[in-house]
């Protein structure tokens, strides 16, 4: 449990304060990340879209499968026809909330950021006839919030984010599950952002997948300092939030080598299961400004496709946000 919250992060801990809470983190939201993609109407993750724009010559290198063979007819010279982005957007977010997100120890708990990062996501693609839904998971089951437009229906996704009964250990969600559920009934095209610690079995990846040849991705990866090492405070009682078991150690050197060894290749195994299933990957951590992070990284997605020069992207998304 956090003992200070972070600003610009709500705290799910104590209902009575809810109203409230949202309200500051949306204008902290609305403060920082408005107009950031003004004028470009290509939301979170932009990409070629399917309404089709103007004609231009082909340069070496275009994908020929955009050739506009009646304009090279007519002008005897190869072109290609250009597309615009789609002007609805369709955003859903699967948001696990399983007893791993219930833990912070620094400025906020891990479920604390989910719940920021779905405003970020809702700020930046509301408007324009944009939808935003949710699927949630938790130990106790999936609860599906339908997609809709305005201002009002992204209050209420937050609110039922926020509000989500928190799990008892040893009720261990399911995020392959819940990212099935996004995927069938098969929906239109848009946007789904995956917002998780990826803690536990890499069961997911399949599913994320197959999710892949429908939408653009975005994977969200939320950690706190204690899920990447231990600290030095001798013998101290752990528990698995997932599974409800616990265990006493001492946190000797060699443990929290061992500790901070796995940890990190667990990280480096998610990192590689969300680059092959095509998922652009924005970590938050409760320690850092998570909104700085937010805009660094859209503001580096939006470099890459205006053309100016970036640093290598985390993850590609198949030309997404």
């Amino acid at each position: 449990m956090a003992d200070t919250v972070q600003p610009g992060v709500l705290s799910t801990s104590d209902p009575a304060r809810l109203d409230a809470a949202l309200a500051t983190l949306e204008l902290t939201v609305r403060r920082r990340l408005d107009g950031l993609l003004q004028g470009n109407h290509l939301g979170l993750v932009p990409g070629p879209g399917t309404e089709p724009g103007d004609a231009r010559v082909y340069n070496p290198g275009d994908d020929v499968r955009r050739m506009d063979w009646s304009v090279t007819a007519r002008t005897t010279e190869p072109h290609i026809r250009q597309t615009v982005a789609d002007r609805e957007l369709e955003t859903w977010l699967v948001a696990d909330l399983s007893a791993s997100l219930d833990f912070g120890t620094t400025g906020c708990e891990k479920r604390d950021l989910v719940v920021a990062a779905a405003a970020a996501v809702g700020h930046l693609t509301h408007g324009g006839g944009n939808r935003i839904g949710a699927v949630v998971a938790t130990g106790a089951g999936i609860t599906r919030i339908p997609a809709r437009g305005g201002r009002p229906a992204l209050q209420h996704l937050l609110r039922a984010l926020a509000a989500t009964p928190r799990t008892g250990p040893g009720d261990r969600g399911d995020l392959a599950v819940a990212l099935e559920q996004l995927r069938r009934p098969p929906r239109r095209r848009g946007l789904a952002v995956v917002l998780s610690d990826f803690i536990g079995p890499l069961n997911w990846e399949r599913p994320l997948r197959a999710l892949s040849g429908r939408h653009d991705l975005l994977a969200v990866e939320v950690l706190d300092p204690r899920d990447l090492e231990l600290p030095d405070v001798g013998l101290v009682t752990l528990l698995d939030p997932e599974t409800g078991r616990t265990k006493e150690v001492s946190t000797t050197a060699a443990l929290r080598s061992a500790f901070a060894a796995a940890a990190a290749d667990h990280r480096a195994q998610v990192s590689l299961a969300l680059r092959r299933a095509g998922a652009a990957h924005l970590v938050l951590r409760t320690d850092r400004d998570w909104i700085a992070d937010v805009l660094r990284f859209v503001m580096g997605r939006k470099r890459g496709w205006t053309g100016a020069a970036t640093s290598p992207p985390v993850a590609r998304a198949g030309e997404a946000w």
